[in-house]
């Protein structure tokens, strides 16, 4: 018995003991403690990542690449061990898959343990050719395998390629979980270009933005493949996000690109082209792509509008291919996934990879730890009961809270995740007996699955 349990006359000590003494703190097994009530608490996991999950790649003895890798880290809190320097020239806009196979094993060997994620600094090279071509960020992530690209020739371009595990996926430690690092191109051609975007990367986060979402259907039916995807999410979003649907499928074809609109946050569409993009206003933050064949074909898109130019509108973060893909929607950003794995406190290197079902042939560009709907978690002890907060469910997926009482796990309250709805939710607390809480939800390779996310120790 603690000193102050013998100072405590006995009636009080009952009372007490049957109310559960009032809660609050942390750690204890629950099991005993004189009756003083149960404390047993976790954390709760949070969507996003963290800078020094992030490893930042140089072109050693590139003069913008060295100076970005800088301003990054110096931006970011980086850690200086996660600057990797490597030698590949910048000078080309492509790379052999042989060249790159040396270029990749050396980033590898000198990865500091925990990294999760990298971004390139160089502005070229941006794809990887060989049979086919890759990206440069899809091949860091799985290496040079034309199973992500299409095979030659130009016929058989329309081939379905290997699918990303980290597609819609509730993995928060992307390495970790499914061995496979996302990657992206900063992809700016000079160094105020490189900062500005950078800058705004860092404004975004947290910003809880109100801005809204143009998804537009033009008059080009091969480019506007994802219509069906992008319809229903205004409606769906209603409350939460300013999501706006433009069926332009009839003409005119003057009206294909949005003009003068500002507060955007999100633009996808399907031309070749997108013209006004100079009238336009973008959330710090913002992602906006286009269905096109080779807008990942830096620098010149490859006679179509480089994925770059959305970057250079103010937008943080873009998607194309390089190569043709032809207009399966697996090979670029599903609407649907980016806006919820974004709201949910996805960064946006982790809310772009997990948009896009066959990434192989794409390239991912922009600030990748821009993450505007921070997800920031809290397990407490409040007047007597749970309180939990996260805006990380997944929508319509259940959620529990259980307890261990001796071999057998109990829930104390289960939650299901609502689209564009933040938890905030209570459970009772578990009996002074219990000696463990843990935390159930979608599993992190297969969300159809559950799996414990969280534990008390």
């Amino acid at each position: 018995m603690s000193p102050l349990n013998r100072l405590l006359p006995p009636l009080l000590m009952t009372l007490l003991s049957a109310c559960g003494g009032g809660g609050g703190g942390t750690g204890g097994d629950g099991g005993g403690g004189g009756g003083m009530g149960q404390t047993l608490t976790l954390a709760l996991p949070a969507n996003g990542l963290t800078p020094a999950d992030v490893a930042v790649i140089v072109a050693e003895g590139d003069v913008l690449s060295e100076a970005v890798g800088a301003a990054y880290l110096a931006a970011r809190g980086v850690p200086a061990a996660n600057l990797i320097r490597v030698r590949v020239n910048t000078a080309q806009d492509a790379i052999s898959a042989a060249d790159f196979a040396l270029l990749k094993s050396d980033i590898d060997a000198r990865l500091p343990a925990g990294i999760q994620a990298t971004l390139l600094t160089w502005a070229a090279p941006s794809r990887v050719t060989g049979a086919c071509s890759m990206g440069v960020t899809s091949a860091m992530a799985f290496g040079f395998d034309t199973r992500y690209c299409n095979p030659s020739p130009l016929t058989e371009a329309c081939a379905n390629t290997a699918a990303s595990p980290l597609y819609d996926s509730e993995a928060r430690r992307p390495q970790a979980e499914l061995q496979m690092r996302p990657s992206m191109l900063l992809g700016a051609r000079t160094l105020a270009a490189a900062q500005a975007l950078i800058n705004r990367g860092v404004a975004a986060d947290g910003s809880r933005p109100a801005g809204e979402g143009w998804l537009v259907r033009t008059t080009d039916d091969d480019r506007s493949a994802r219509w069906n995807d992008f319809a229903g999410l205004p409606a769906a979003w209603s409350g939460a996000l300013a999501l706006n649907y433009v069926d332009n499928s009839a003409g005119p074809a003057s009206a294909n690109a949005l003009s003068g609109k500002s507060g955007m946050l999100f633009y996808l569409t399907g031309l070749s082209s997108v013209a006004n993009l100079s009238s336009l206003q973008f959330r710090a933050g913002a992602l906006a792509d286009t269905l096109t064949s080779t807008g990942g074909v830096l620098p010149s898109g490859g006679g179509q509008m480089p994925i770059t130019a959305w970057l250079d509108a103010g937008a943080t973060a873009s998607y194309g291919t390089v190569e043709e893909p032809c207009n399966l929607q697996q090979k670029f950003s599903r609407a649907s996934v980016l806006i919820d794995q974004y709201w949910r406190g996805a960064t946006a290197v982790e809310a772009y990879w997990k948009a896009v079902q066959w990434p192989g042939q794409g390239l991912f560009v922009g600030e990748p730890l821009a993450q505007p709907f921070r997800d920031t978690p809290s397990f407490a002890i409040v007047a007597g009961e749970y309180q939990i907060k996260t805006r990380s469910l997944r929508p319509g997926s259940r959620y529990s809270l259980q307890y261990l009482q001796g071999s057998t796990w109990t829930t104390l309250a289960s939650f299901t995740g609502v689209r564009g709805q933040t938890l905030d939710g209570r459970a009772p607390l578990p009996p002074t007996a219990a000696t463990r809480i843990r935390w159930q939800g979608p599993c992190t390779d297969n969300a159809g699955n559950t799996c414990t996310l969280a534990q008390s120790s």
